[in-house]
């Protein structure tokens, strides 16, 4: 069987190993070319630093090096201006862009790989991405965190219940509760920051797994690429995805974090609820119910943790069972790690958006938050404070006038003052005090707390923070 014309390209890249080129099926499989172009950029900026590398230590000629490097920067114009095709059968972004490297500036393309193998290519290339879409991901929580800023700066001392079992528990402030979601994606932050930290470490120079015997400077490619150091394990270095790995590990949080907010919009912006309105921008209607105004941009966020938790199971599941060091199988990381980002990356832009343009609708909150007996402990920490009661007894005491308020078909503070001491004589006029919203906000002054004042507290020290 004759060998097709558009497999001797491949052939040649690798060699002579092969008489013949794979059949449609195992070509399928086994390109990459249709995701991994993606990794355009960073393969070209590997490879010039790699080629400068090799002129500056004596490996490739000064006049060589010149004309890899403004050839590669021929490839990323045509890749960038669409201009650029894309060949399957040279598998990859690698092959790809030194194939038509080649093609331009002749015989010194062929010297550009010299000291180094697609396995630490790949790495560095995968490394670099991923990098950078930390930077992005840390861009993006820095400008959701505020607009909740915004939202708590204007809202410091609106009352709105607070929840537990989605019950309500205790009066808050509207500023603290968006606080609570700046506390949230600080955490996030400080993931993505400290995964980059750790993946600042080049892989380039490993070779194909045992470094190489050419006398390579990896002090010098990992300054080029703004990495701190080289890897320090040429096995590690091609085997390693630990640097993906975080980074799916910190999106998953970060987006279980934007799904419970989505999750709270759907709700507060139901009919039942109330608690707010969204903009036109972030919800849609119904086709045959006109009243509807459906917060799909806040579920469709909601779905979003699906897709990039199941990246990171996939790429545990992929990782887990595989021998020291490359094997074909990662080949299967990039896919998952590219959606992931995308998700996360299109989900921190929603969110900011409907956060900046939700409006909070303070008399429905207000209402809530004095519905449904949320000053009871306001009133046990009374007992226990005037009159000295064990906090249990205090409890119990409470519980016995919330029963006779629920009975009455009232709420505590419209209890009479008879009524209470039914319960404790000990009970007097100084009760009252505390059983309003106002009041019970106004009294958790704690650190942390939801006082308006410590609310502001926070805010400006978040406002200076993110600078």
């Amino acid at each position: 069987m004759s060998e097709r014309p558009d497999s001797q390209a491949a052939n040649q890249m690798w060699g002579g190993r092969f008489a013949a080129g794979p059949d449609a099926i195992m070509q399928a499989i086994n390109a990459s070319i249709g995701f991994d172009q993606r990794l355009y950029t960073q393969d070209i900026a590997g490879s010039r630093a790699h080629a400068a590398m090799l002129a500056a230590t004596g490996i490739l000629s000064d006049s060589d090096a010149s004309a890899i490097g403004e050839g590669l920067l021929t490839v990323l114009s045509e890749i960038e201006t669409g201009q650029f095709q894309f060949r399957v059968e040279l598998e990859d972004i690698h092959l790809n862009v030194e194939s038509r490297l080649t093609e331009i500036i002749g015989e010194p393309g062929k010297r550009l790989h010299t000291g180094r193998s697609r396995n630490d290519q790949v790495a560095v290339d995968f490394r670099l991405w991923v990098r950078d879409q930390c930077d992005q991901a840390i861009a993006g929580i820095t400008g959701l965190m505020r607009a909740f800023l915004a939202q708590a700066e204007a809202g410091a001392d609106w009352v709105m219940p607070g929840f537990t079992h989605l019950q309500t528990a205790q009066p808050v402030t509207w500023g603290h509760h968006m606080m609570a979601y700046v506390e949230m994606l600080a955490r996030d932050q400080s993931r993505f920051q400290d995964a980059r930290k750790r993946m600042n470490e080049c892989p380039l120079g490993a070779a194909a797994l045992a470094g190489t015997s050419f006398p390579i400077d990896r002090e010098m490619t990992a300054r080029a690429l703004g990495f701190d150091r080289p890897t320090a394990n040429s096995l590690d270095s091609v085997s390693d995805r630990d640097f993906a790995l975080e980074f799916l590990a910190a999106s998953s949080i970060c987006a279980m974090h934007l799904s419970r907010f989505a999750e709270e919009l759907v709700i507060w912006s139901s009919a039942q609820f109330r608690f707010v309105r969204l903009s036109d921008r972030w919800t849609t209607g119904s086709s045959i119910m006109p009243q509807k105004k459906n917060p799909d941009a806040a579920e469709l966020l909601r779905a979003k943790l699906g897709r990039i938790l199941g990246a990171t199971v996939a790429l545990f599941t992929i990782m887990k069972g595989l021998p020291l060091t490359y094997s074909k199988d990662m080949q299967e990381d990039k896919e998952q790690v590219f959606d992931a980002a995308d998700s996360l990356m299109l989900g921190l832009a929603a969110m900011t958006g409907m956060v900046g343009d939700m409006t909070a609708n303070r008399d429905v909150l207000a209402a809530a938050a004095s519905a449904g007996f949320s000053t009871a402990t306001d009133l046990a920490d009374w007992l226990v404070r005037a009159l000295d009661l064990p906090f249990r007894e205090a409890h119990h005491v409470t519980g016995t006038l919330v029963a006779m308020a629920e009975r009455k078909g009232c709420d505590l503070p419209d209890l009479t003052l008879s009524d209470m001491q039914s319960v404790h004589p000990g009970i007097n006029d100084a009760v009252f005090a505390v059983l309003g919203v106002e009041n019970s906000i106004r009294s958790r002054m704690s650190y942390g707390g939801t006082a308006p004042d410590r609310v502001r507290e926070q805010v400006a020290r978040w406002k200076v923070a993110l600078g």
